[in-house]
């Protein structure tokens, strides 16, 4: 059968109006979900306001430390809510911010609420211990010992010590995927043992009707967030629509490819581009969910995915066998055709990361010799998806370059050590003459691809026209 392709020009006309109108439903989404961070956070300091906390810090001494303490430990709450409301996939956040924007924030606000809250409790101590006329250690114990659910609290910051521990991108380096995701949600029970203490001892969170009302609320949402999205949802439209394993296959030396089959998937509107956080039900460690991202352009009931094996997670994906149930959550992203601006695509993976570009290739419309894909890989044999880029080669007229080998020591690090001679701008210059022309998508390691968008910039390619996505931790 020959395929037949849209013209540049058909495929601008055509798709202009669902274009923009699919850009403006996403500033919609963003501008909605801002304006929900920023009145909530907003509403916090007003609260603190009202109770006379800018009349206690003029005072000075140690109410000055106290009341700011309140304060740090009043943001610090809100924030750590919102770390729980991030966590739990909420369609505002992940349609207004993307998944890769929640990524940053998630680390970003984590890491806010931790130092917060610690400055908080070393005001309080500070400001208490002043008031009595004892030292600072005497008044810790006294905190953690005769104030009412301060003993919980107490475990709660251990945990969320924890937490921050092995986020940190050297620990998180040493850590397997699922021993840091295992970590990572006791993050939720760090959240739960910490609010006990803030409704007894907290005298800001019950000051007055408003506050109780706001924070009640505030911790209800974050709650049913979890409840619903993080287990109902998932639970639910994985019953209706029964995937299952239909066959998997080795891709390349350490790679495996695995084709899911269920009904009525074309009601999930996965676009590609997109991943699933997926759960094989196939013995024991289910329930640690793993992303990856579709290796294939969504069709019918079909639904595919490609990954290195790299450890136990991955490691099971090749034993699967078919029938095998699956639960899902998704589908999650914003690096779809939808963010298209251009009429060419240059698409660069590392890795893995080959595979949502690949999906993107097979799904979007674009003239013959109009796309362009780079993959980057260590060892030529750890190659994925071999055969698909082959058939979008020969079929659909894409231009691909394999840049594979140990990487540059030195200059522009994305490319390979055999290449060292070149500057990275213009390389991507060579492969892509006319910048502007161009979306560029990425995929791979965030340090990666850190260095390849430096490049990308200095070669001339706009930053609103360089799409990626980091999902995973």
């Amino acid at each position: 059968m020959t395929a037949t392709f849209p013209t540049t020009i058909g495929r601008a006309s055509a798709a202009t109006a669902p274009v923009l109108r699919r850009r403006w439903t996403r500033a919609v989404w963003n501008a909605a979900a801002v304006a929900v961070i920023w009145v909530t956070s907003l509403v916090v300091v007003a609260l603190w306001v009202a109770d006379a906390g800018v009349q206690a810090i003029v005072g000075g001494g140690a109410e000055a430390l106290t009341t700011l303490g309140r304060l740090t430990g009043l943001v610090s709450a809100n924030l750590l809510l919102y770390q729980v409301l991030l966590m739990a996939r909420v369609p505002l956040f992940e349609r207004g911010f993307g998944r890769d924007g929640i990524t940053r924030m998630h680390r970003l606000v984590g890491f806010s609420s931790f130092s917060l809250l610690l400055v908080h409790i070393a005001l309080l101590v500070a400001g208490y211990a002043a008031q009595a006329g004892i030292d600072v250690f005497t008044q810790l114990w006294q905190f953690v010992w005769d104030y009412p659910g301060m003993l919980l609290a107490t475990a709660g910051t251990l945990l969320l010590v924890l937490v921050v521990a092995s986020s940190l991108r050297r620990a998180r380096r040493r850590l397997r995927y699922e021993s840091w995701h295992l970590l990572h949600l006791y993050g939720y029970l760090g959240v739960g043992l910490a609010v006990p203490h803030m409704l007894w001892t907290g005298a800001d969170f019950l000051a007055s009707p408003l506050a109780t009302i706001y924070w009640w609320t505030l911790w209800a949402v974050a709650a049913a967030g979890v409840v619903v999205f993080r287990v109902g949802v998932p639970v639910v439209r994985s019953l209706r629509h029964d995937v299952r394993v239909a066959s998997v296959e080795p891709d390349g030396d350490r790679g495996v490819t695995v084709r899911m089959r269920g009904r009525g998937l074309a009601a999930l509107r996965a676009r590609p581009g997109q991943f699933f956080v997926w759960r094989f039900l196939d013995g024991a460690g289910w329930m640690r969910g793993h992303p990856f991202s579709l290796a294939a352009a969504p069709t019918g009931n079909a639904l595919t995915i490609s990954a290195r094996i790299v450890g136990d997670g991955t490691r099971r994906l090749a034993g699967l066998n078919p029938g095998t149930r699956v639960v899902f959550e998704g589908p999650y992203g914003v690096m779809t055709g939808e963010v298209r601006a251009g009429t060419k695509l240059l698409m660069i993976g590392a890795g893995a990361g080959v595979a949502p570009l690949v999906s993107l290739l097979e799904g979007e419309a674009y003239a013959p010799g109009a796309a362009t894909l780079v993959v980057r890989e260590h060892v030529e044999e750890d190659a994925l998806l071999r055969g698909p880029i082959a058939r979008l080669v020969s079929t659909r007229g894409v231009t691909h370059y394999a840049l594979n080998g140990p990487r540059a020591a030195s200059g522009s690090t994305w490319m390979p050590a055999s290449h060292a001679a070149w500057r990275g701008s213009d390389l991507l210059r060579h492969l892509a003459p006319r910048p502007a022309e161009y979306d560029v998508f990425l995929c791979g390691p965030g340090p990666w691809m850190d260095a390849l968008r430096r490049d990308l910039h200095a070669a001339g390619f706009a930053p609103s026209r360089i799409h990626a996505e980091a999902f995973a931790r």
